[in-house]
C-alpha cells in the first residue's frame, strides 16, 4: 500500500474528474492505496491544502466538468521556497507517488521536483490538444463540439442579417479546435496560429463568396492566430506566472479590418471560457478514465518519470521529457482538407 498524491494545475478541462475518478476507484479497490487529493493545483502543495480521496467521495463526479480538486496557473518555482515547500508537504503528508493532471506548464513543474528526488507519474491535459508525445488529449473533442454548435446557430443569423461572422475559439499555439470546428461547422475561412494570415485575402475570399450571390460568411478563429508580419492581436496586457501572454481579442480586430476593407457588415463572438464549461463528451470521459487508471497501475508498478499517452488506440506510457518538447501543431495535410472549403 502506497500514498498516492494527485492535482490538476492549468485551466480548467472537461474529463479532469474523470481522470480522478479513475486513479481512486483502481487505486483503492484494486492496488489497496491511500489518495490525497491537493486543492487548486501547485498552490495546494504549497500551502497543504489537501483532502483524502475516497471511492465513496468520488462516486457521481464522471459526468460533470471542471474538477473537484480546483485549478490555479501557481508556479512553485516563481514562490518564496517554493520547492523546498513542496517536498515539506509531500514529506509531511507521507507522499510516496504524486501524480499531476496538467499540460506543460505543470508537467514542467513535475519535470523539475524529479530532479528534487519526487516520484512522478503525469497524466496530460489540454484543452488545445497540443501536447507532444500523445494523440489525443481529454476535453479536446467537448471543446470542439461546443465550438461547432456555436458554429451551426450563428450560420441562421449571418443569413438572415447578410453578415459576415467571425468567432473566435481558443487554441494559443496550435489550431486543433479551430480547424475541426470550423470544418465541422462549414466554416469558409479558418485562421489559425500555424499559418500566419494575409487579411487582404481573408477580405477576398468573403468577396467571392458575396459575388457568389452568398451574402453571408463564417470565419473561425484562433485564438493565437497571427497576422503575416505582425504579432499577436490580443486586448489583455501582461503574463500569467509562466510567463505567457494572456491571448484573446483577435476577432474584434478582425471584425473592423474585415469591415473596413469589404464594407460588408460584420460581427464578432468570442466564445472564451464557455469551451471549458458543463459536461464532457462520451469520448472524453472514456479516455480520462483510461488514462487515470493506466496512470495508477504506473506508480504502482514504480514507473516514474513517464506519463500516459494516446497512442492510435492504446495507451501507453512515455518519458516525461516527450511531453515538454515543442507543441504539437496542426497536421498540414488536416488544414489542406479545410482549404478546400475556403470563399
Amino acid at each position: 500500500m502506497a500514498r498516492i498524491g494527485v492535482l490538476t494545475g492549468g485551466g480548467d478541462c472537461p474529463g479532469l474528474n474523470a481522470v480522478i475518478r479513475g486513479v481512486v476507484r483502481k487505486g483503492v479497490n484494486v492496488h489497496g492505496h491511500e489518495i490525497v487529493g491537493f486543492r487548486y493545483g501547485w498552490a495546494g502543495v504549497l500551502a497543504d491544502e489537501a483532502v483524502e480521496l475516497t471511492v465513496e467521495s468520488t462516486r457521481g463526479i464522471l459526468p460533470r466538468g471542471g474538477t473537484i480538486l480546483g485549478t490555479s496557473r501557481t508556479n512553485p518555482y516563481k514562490e518564496d521556497d517554493g520547492p523546498k515547500r513542496i517536498l515539506e508537504t509531500l514529506e509531511r503528508r507521507g507522499i510516496d507517488v504524486l501524480i499531476p493532471i496538467g499540460g506543460e506548464d505543470t508537467l514542467g513543474v513535475a519535470r523539475r521536483l524529479m530532479d528534487e528526488g519526487v516520484n512522478i507519474v503525469g497524466v496530460p491535459k489540454t484543452i488545445d490538444n497540443d501536447l507532444a508525445a500523445t494523440d489525443f488529449t481529454f476535453g479536446f473533442q467537448t471543446a470542439v463540439q461546443i465550438a461547432t454548435e456555436a458554429v451551426d446557430r450563428l450560420h441562421t443569423t449571418a443569413e438572415s442579417h447578410n453578415r459576415v461572422i467571425v468567432v473566435e475559439v481558443m487554441g494559443r499555439h496550435a489550431g486543433w479546435i479551430a480547424a475541426y470546428a470550423g470544418l465541422a461547422g462549414g466554416a469558409d475561412v479558418i485562421l489559425v496560429p500555424e499559418r500566419p494570415f494575409d487579411i487582404e485575402q481573408v477580405c477576398e475570399h468573403v468577396r467571392r463568396r458575396h459575388a457568389r450571390g452568398r451574402t453571408f460568411s463564417i470565419i473561425v478563429v484562433s485564438e493565437g492566430a497571427v497576422p503575416a508580419g505582425g504579432e499577436v492581436w490580443t486586448q489583455h496586457a501582461g503574463t500569467d506566472a509562466f510567463g505567457h501572454q494572456r491571448l484573446g481579442g483577435v476577432a474584434v480586430q478582425l471584425e473592423k479590418e474585415i469591415e473596413q476593407r469589404t464594407g460588408f457588415e460584420c460581427r464578432m463572438t468570442i466564445l472564451g471560457h464557455v469551451q471549458r464549461g458543463g459536461s464532457p463528451l462520451a469520448f472524453d470521459r472514456v479516455l480520462g478514465t483510461r488514462f487515470g487508471v493506466h496512470a495508477i497501475d504506473a506508480a504502482t508498478e514504480g514507473r516514474f518519470g513517464t506519463m500516459v499517452a494516446l497512442k492510435g488506440t492504446h495507451i501507453e506510457l512515455v518519458p516525461l521529457e516527450a511531453a515538454l518538447q515543442e507543441p504539437k501543431l496542426l497536421d498540414p495535410a488536416f488544414f489542406e482538407t479545410a482549404e478546400v472549403f475556403f470563399g
